[in-house]
């Protein structure tokens, strides 16, 4: 495996993502930011936080298959999330939990940003997801 994932000890312990990752290899993967969104790009779940969350979960997933990697050659997640408030924390893990098993992705889950933000390209899109991983 091409990553190592840890939280040291000093920081903030029990969240549900690893504070570093060591990646060694030599094939660097970026996946755009992924919404919530079919083949054909209509909206999945609008006004459903967690759906959405689930749904760009997946597609993120595909993006990473596409280049032969899977969540756990990721390194770092960024996580997008209109009018952010620490309420919808629950909300927003109910929809990495929804898909995490199906997808492979790694509980905690890689280092992860989460940045509130006003607004998204799209009135309905509520979340978008980046991922960065690293292949031998």
């Amino acid at each position: 495996m091409s990553v190592t994932y840890s939280s040291p000890e000093g920081m903030t312990q029990h969240v549900p993502y690893h504070h570093v990752a060591v990646g060694t290899g030599t094939r660097h993967v970026h996946v755009s930011g992924q919404i919530a969104g079919r083949t054909d790009g209509t909206p999945v779940a609008p006004g459903d936080l967690a759906g959405q969350v689930a749904q760009a979960l997946h597609n993120t997933a595909l993006g990473l298959a596409g280049a032969g990697a899977t969540f756990g050659d990721v390194l770092r997640l960024t996580f997008y999330v209109t009018q952010w408030a620490p309420e919808k924390i629950a909300e927003f893990m109910a929809g990495v939990e929804q898909v995490a098993v199906e997808i492979g992705l790694p509980v905690p889950m890689p280092p992860a940003s989460l940045i509130g933000v006003d607004y998204l390209f799209e009135p309905d899109v509520l979340v978008e997801v980046e991922a960065t991983a690293i292949l031998d």
